[in-house]
């Protein structure tokens, strides 16, 4: 098997996307299905994405469900992306974020151990600590699932040989993306509203990616060897919030200023870049849309589907 999924040399072979209906699952598995493999789509929803030639209907808290469903798919890749993606400190954020983040992955390691399934890639976030690192105090409930999740698959890996490798994927945005507690979706859905985008002081710097180049990523790391690894999806760079917020205006030729100030900003934010060098190295992966480009790609998307509601 080589890294060059264009070939068809995955086809006919199954993949399980967990969180299929979601936006970034969603473009996964329309890709997955372009590569010719045989798709298959779980969520708690009722219906899945247009790529997916299957969807299930699982809660994967549920341990028993969770193991029905890999002894009946036996997938040969699994790509799993359910989360609580909730990055706000609240209190009531924490049991959520351990059922929907933490035990989903738990009991899906455990039962792919049982049926040797050939590659786990499941996703981690940039909001949490540094493996080694100096920081060790995740900034919210979702930090910490995410954290111990990685930790899981390490542990698996090392423990029962199951192939799982870790994606700390970055901020990603793109077409379809339509949950407005993320800022570009927001942003542009305020502007294409007449309204003012209500901010925090736009200060915090972040690592924006564009959906395609983390899809991208998503097949590098199945068709990869590397086991119990961590590698970062993201642009490399990280660009104020303020900055990312005025660009959007600018594109879409808006006299609407945003409120800067509107909103506090949140504490222990943490300031990471993606480390691209090292993802190039080891999985021949590096971003290819820059920033301007994907927000006008987005922004176009937008502009095609007003009003669009997702069922991500």
């Amino acid at each position: 098997m080589t890294n060059d999924v264009g070939e068809g040399n995955w086809r006919g072979a199954v993949a399980l996307v967990t969180g299929g209906p979601g936006f970034i699952g969603g473009a996964l598995c329309a890709q997955l299905a372009r590569a010719g493999l045989e798709v298959h789509s779980v969520s708690r929803r009722e219906s899945g994405p247009v790529g997916a030639q299957r969807h299930w209907r699982a809660d994967l808290s549920d341990e028993a469900a969770t193991l029905n469903l890999v002894r009946e798919l036996h997938p040969d890749y699994v790509f799993h992306l359910a989360s609580h993606v909730m990055g706000a400190p609240d209190l009531k954020h924490v049991l959520p974020a351990f059922h929907s983040n933490l035990q989903t992955t738990v009991n899906l390691l455990c039962a792919l151990a049982q049926v040797r399934c050939g590659r786990v890639v499941t996703t981690g976030s940039l909001v949490e600590p540094d493996p080694g690192g100096d920081e060790q105090v995740p900034n919210s409930p979702y930090a910490a699932a995410k954290w111990a999740s990685a930790d899981y698959a390490r542990m698996f890996h090392a423990l029962y040989e199951l192939p799982v490798v870790i994606a700390r994927v970055f901020m990603v945005y793109g077409p379809g993306q339509e949950d407005e507690t993320k800022l570009v979706p927001y942003t542009i859905r305020c502007i294409e509203r007449g309204e003012a985008p209500r901010m925090t002081s736009g200060k915090h710097e972040i690592d924006y990616i564009f959906v395609s180049d983390v899809v991208e990523g998503f097949l590098k790391l199945a068709s990869s060897t590397l086991g119990g690894s961590t590698v970062d999806l993201g642009s490399g760079s990280a660009i104020a919030i303020r900055t990312l917020v005025d660009t959007i205006c600018e594109l879409m030729n808006t006299p609407i200023r945003p409120q800067y100030g509107a909103l506090p900003d949140r504490p222990l934010e943490p300031l990471r870049v993606a480390r691209t060098d090292e993802s190039l190295r080891l999985i021949g992966w590096s971003p290819k849309v820059g920033l301007r480009e994907g927000l006008q790609r987005t922004i176009d998307w937008y502009r095609t589907h007003p009003g669009k509601k997702a069922d991500a």
